[in-house]
């Protein structure tokens, strides 16, 4: 062959290599026959990933923002955020790979998906049989960003702005995805059998420890037990309040990845523990104190929200009460303690996330019936007590990794730019100190 057509073979043979890379995955898709496309299962995940956008922003941005004093209230809302726009772009790039890629051992994804290369317009049988990949792809996204945005409850008023953001990408990449992966991705958990519909483990758990171990090694608040924390704005908590509940349909009932029948029963068992547990947390609080608080109604409201998201697609409406009326009086048991043990959670995050989720797995693994999600499990009171077992070590495999995770990453942050602000940052407030801006002018 002479010179000019070995050239000429070398440029066919790397235009060839190009065409195959940069249309490899359509070409891979049309070779197969993709599930169908349902539009109204389609458009439910899109909505409810709307949904649970508003209860990061502003639900749970007002939420968060009217407990905290007045001279932090800007630094906190904008925390929740901030946090929506980093994970966003982290999770596209890493975090979906890491959480739902090709399984690696039962323990992460691989890269295959980084960027969503591959990630086509086809639906996953394992991830969502009747959805875009994109539409399943979007709607995890809010859960990865809505997790790290709870932890922050419990640091509020001390963390600097800088070591949030550190903090925050890096738990979400090594924390986070790998968890989801173990629970909903095909590893090793969800290979057990472990139930967890909308992320009781993954969410809940996982951010209730991580934010004891915040509170931890931050240290308490300068004047903490001593002066004056309470809320500065109940009204704007409340409306939080609402935005939360009113954004946890689409985290619950979303998370059966259709308009069907789980779909309805998931958000109506979230409504109905949500309702419960307000009550019953309005209830212990007035037999302990002696009168009924709004801010009570409200945590109970948020506590049988996080109780019932575990089980909400596999329990029976009865059950879902009575998980509503259990986490009402034990996570505000669980938050009156934290003065006895004297760690600082300014939030509740602690009592409120790591407790009723693990009241809400346990649960699932006591009241889980095939007769109400066939692709679920039975569990302890339906003839099956080896779910519970399961439940049980979904708790401890969880809550260990987050506090490792989150005690090295906390340290790493720590020994690179800093933890906490000064003392002087702190009493002038967080508005001011890390952002140059007032929320109030009079």
């Amino acid at each position: 062959m002479t010179a000019g057509g070995r050239r000429r073979g070398w440029f066919m043979a790397l235009t060839g290599l190009a065409v195959l890379m940069t249309a490899g995955p359509a070409w891979a898709q049309s070779t197969g026959a993709a599930p169908p496309i349902n539009s109204g299962d389609t458009a439910w995940v899109l909505a409810s990933s709307a949904l649970v956008l508003a209860m990061i922003v502003p639900g749970l941005a007002l939420f968060y923002g009217g407990l905290v004093r007045s001279k932090n209230v800007l630094g906190t809302i904008m925390q929740s955020f901030m946090i929506l726009c980093l994970v966003s772009p982290l999770w596209v790039l890493l975090g979906y790979t890491l959480a739902f890629g090709p399984d690696h051992l039962g323990l992460i994804g691989g890269f295959e998906w980084a960027g969503l290369g591959g990630v086509g317009p086809g639906a996953s049988p394992a991830h969502g049989p009747t959805i875009p990949r994109e539409a399943f792809m979007v709607f995890q996204l809010m859960f990865a960003a809505i997790t790290p945005a709870f932890i922050t409850g419990t640091f509020a008023e001390r963390m600097r702005f800088s070591a949030l953001l550190l903090f925050a990408a890096l738990w979400s990449l090594l924390v986070y995805a790998p968890l989801a992966h173990w629970v909903w991705g095909g590893g090793w958990l969800q290979r057990l059998g472990a139930l967890d519909f909308a992320g009781g483990a993954v969410v809940h758990t996982s951010a209730g420890v991580a934010a004891l171990v915040c509170a931890v090694v931050l240290g308490q608040r300068q004047g903490y037990g001593k002066e004056y924390m309470a809320p500065h704005n109940l009204p704007l908590t409340l409306v939080g309040a609402g935005l939360l509940w009113f954004g946890w349909f689409g985290l619950n009932a979303g998370s059966a990845m259709g308009a069907n029948a789980v779909a309805a029963r998931a958000l109506l068992a979230t409504h109905s523990a949500a309702a419960a547990g307000a009550l019953s947390w309005l209830v212990a609080e007035w037999l302990d104190r002696g009168t009924p608080a709004v801010l009570g109604l409200a945590s109970g409201a948020v506590a049988g929200l996080v109780a019932i998201t575990p089980g909400a697609g596999y329990v029976s409406l009865p059950s879902a009460i009575l998980i509503g009326l259990a986490a009402g009086p034990l996570c505000y048991l669980a938050v009156t303690m934290k003065t006895r043990f004297g760690y600082d959670d300014a939030l509740d995050v602690v009592g409120i996330h790591g407790v009723g989720g693990i009241i809400g797995l346990l649960a699932t693994g006591l009241m889980a019936s095939k007769a109400y999600n066939p692709s679920g499990a039975d569990g302890l009171l339906f003839g099956n007590p080896i779910l519970l077992g399961i439940q049980a070590l979904t708790v401890l495999a969880v809550a260990a990794t987050s506090l490792a995770g989150t005690w090295a990453i906390l340290k790493l942050v720590d020994r690179l730019i800093g933890l906490r602000v000064s003392e002087d940052e702190e009493l002038l407030g967080l508005d001011l100190s890390q952002h140059r801006e007032r929320a109030y002018t009079s």
